[in-house]
């Protein structure tokens, strides 16, 4: 069986998107999330750990067989003749309301913690994996696309309905991460769980392909072990593009720009003594540069 994680880690995740909404809000006719202040395109934690999650639903397993499960899913029941969503309580119901349960058959909660509501009370599992809101490196614009639909809009109707999408043209996003051993103890997540996890981040976001979602593409994941407690922290905002003579707004694919990762190198050198390890993955089309030179990856060895 896979050791629990005794050591902390950080994450940092790239993705970019072309013509879609990375994270639609339902308050707000479901626009993208969207900072006014500054121009960048927003996406929640939960928007991640729904993309990770249904990864591990579809392929890895964790569908309610083999003694694996994701807790935070929809499932019905039968009442009648009618089917009903479950409840929370009733999902815990599924496992007997017992937490030691949940814990070994259920990855999310290993992973993300949640609370468990019981019959007369609930607990709540402080998850050790948290994500930060994700955010564009870019500045971007919402653009706005009308259609018609394939219906009318009621019976007797000589038109069809209207329908209007709100998209993003193109935008990096970024997401800080970090993995705390201590909580780990707790939810008891493991070794195995966090290459899963790793592998629901970028896997997960390639496999979004519903409407709004196809044309997100994984660029750059970056997982660093430290060899105590302690993080480096804000890792996206130590990224800079490097866009040449196009304005920022005016990028649409990886083909415009340079990644530029000299402010994250210099901080990681600076720290090179507290990191175990570094784990590394990236598109092959994306262009990375330090100190105005190109480089292909990073890596330990080479702090």
């Amino acid at each position: 069986m896979s050791e629990i994680i005794n050591k902390r880690s950080e994450i940092l995740f790239l993705y970019d998107i072309e013509n879609a909404n990375p994270n639609g809000d339902p308050l707000n006719e479901n626009r993208p999330r969207f900072d006014t202040e500054s121009s960048t395109v927003l996406v929640t934690d939960v928007r991640l750990k729904r993309t990770i999650r249904d990864y591990w639903f579809e392929y890895k397993g964790y569908n309610g067989t083999d003694g694996k499960d994701i807790f935070v899913r929809e499932t019905k029941y039968d009442d009648g003749d009618k089917q009903y969503i479950k409840d929370g309580k009733r999902r815990a119901k599924d496992f007997n309301e017992q937490v030691e349960e949940i814990l070994n058959i259920c990855i999310d909660i290993r992973t993300f913690g949640g609370v468990i509501p019981l019959s007369n009370d609930s607990i709540t599992r402080i998850g050790p994996v948290q994500f930060q809101m994700g955010k564009s490196l870019n500045k971007t614009e919402i653009i706005e696309e009308q259609g018609t639909g394939a219906f009318a809009s009621g019976d007797k109707k000589s038109q069809s309905t209207f329908r209007t999408e709100y998209k993003v043209p193109y935008a990096v996003i970024g997401f800080n991460g970090i993995i705390n051993e201590k909580s780990a103890q707790y939810s008891l997540m493991t070794n195995e769980d966090k290459e899963l996890l790793k592998e629901g981040i970028w896997d997960g976001t390639k496999s979004l392909i519903s409407r709004s979602k196809f044309g997100q593409t994984p660029l750059f994941l970056l997982t660093i072990d430290y060899k105590e407690p302690f993080y480096i922290g804000n890792l996206r905002q130590r990224l800079g593009l490097d866009t040449g003579e196009l304005n920022e707004m005016q990028i649409r694919s990886l083909a415009d720009y340079k990644l530029d990762v000299t402010e994250l190198l210099n901080e990681l050198k600076v720290n090179k003594d507290k990191i175990e390890s570094i784990d590394f993955k990236a598109d092959s089309r994306l262009q990375m540069i330090y100190k105005g030179e190109i480089i292909t990856k990073i890596s330990k060895d080479e702090l």
